[in-house]
């Protein structure tokens, strides 16, 4: 079966980004998907191609002050879907404690919180810097019994595992459908409950919460321009986790938590990403 091979670059290049291109691309005819530097290759039989479907799904990208562009070219003959089972998504382990794998995985790594997730996307699956320093940070924090919102939630890993960890009630929240409907089967995966899955941005949060933790793992201009909606959805003692920026937008970040009264805690950092954590102070 003949393929095409396409090479899409990403401007930010987020999860969720990457996620919600995958998806729309899917929706286009697309199979495989694998993360690459600066964006996302994706896979798709020479004979469902059409250009301006490809255009239209660009064009038609929800999420503000994105840029997308790509090249493509043939692709070699083979079944792409092993491929990518085979040798890109590859069990991972973050903290020694926490293995993330697919149910086609044998020999996986034993670790204390286990969770398993649909391969058919290539996001939300820890490999990228940005999820696995938020699951570094849930892995150190104490949630048990402390409601938690997942902001841009993704496969919904994060939500998973802050569940497994204790965190009841949590809330998953994106605006991609695809997000939605892969989170629900995610959850079922992995036979955990009290996770409210739901699609939607920051206004739906209206009449939600308040919350004792917060994720929002998305980029840097959507964070910005949020989070006075996730501060009002927090009360004294609330922890606010954000990644999907590089460490050069710290400062600004920080800037714009600050101006709506949160406090600084700490910060992560791995391959020029970054990832905060804030407190809405008691008193």
């Amino acid at each position: 079966m003949k393929y095409f091979e396409f090479t899409f670059t990403t401007l930010p290049c987020t999860d969720t980004v990457n996620d919600i291109l995958a998806a729309f691309l899917g929706e286009a005819g697309f199979e495989s998907f694998v993360e690459c530097e600066g964006g996302l290759t994706a896979y798709i039989q020479q004979a469902l191609y059409d250009e301006s479907t490809v255009k239209s799904a660009i064009a038609d990208f929800p999420l503000p002050d994105t840029k997308i562009t790509y090249t493509y070219t043939e692709a070699e003959d083979k079944d792409w879907n092993e491929e990518w089972e085979k040798n890109f998504f590859q069990p991972i382990v973050i903290g020694d404690r926490c293995v993330i794998h697919s149910t086609f995985h044998q020999d996986v790594p034993q670790a204390e919180y286990d969770i398993v997730i649909n391969p058919q996307m290539a996001f939300g699956t820890g490999h990228h810097e940005t999820t696995s320093l938020i699951i570094s940070e849930l892995l150190e924090s104490d949630l048990k019994g402390k409601s938690l919102l997942d902001m841009g939630c993704g496969t919904s890993i994060l939500a998973i595992l802050a569940r497994m960890r204790g965190a009841q009630p949590c809330t998953a929240i994106d605006i991609d459908e695809w997000c939605v409907r892969n989170s629900i089967e995610n959850i079922e995966l992995n036979q955990v409950d009290d996770i409210a899955v739901s699609q939607g941005d920051a206004s739906s949060l209206n009449g939600l919460g308040p919350f004792d933790v917060i994720i929002a793992n998305i980029n840097r201009n959507i964070l910005l321009n949020d989070m006075k909606q996730y501060v009002a959805r927090m009360q004294p003692g609330s922890e606010l986790l954000m990644s999907g920026f590089y460490v050069d937008d710290i400062p600004v970040i920080r800037a714009e938590a600050e101006k709506n009264g949160l406090k600084f805690v700490s910060q992560k950092e791995k391959n020029r990403w970054a990832a905060v954590k804030f407190i809405y102070p008691i008193g």
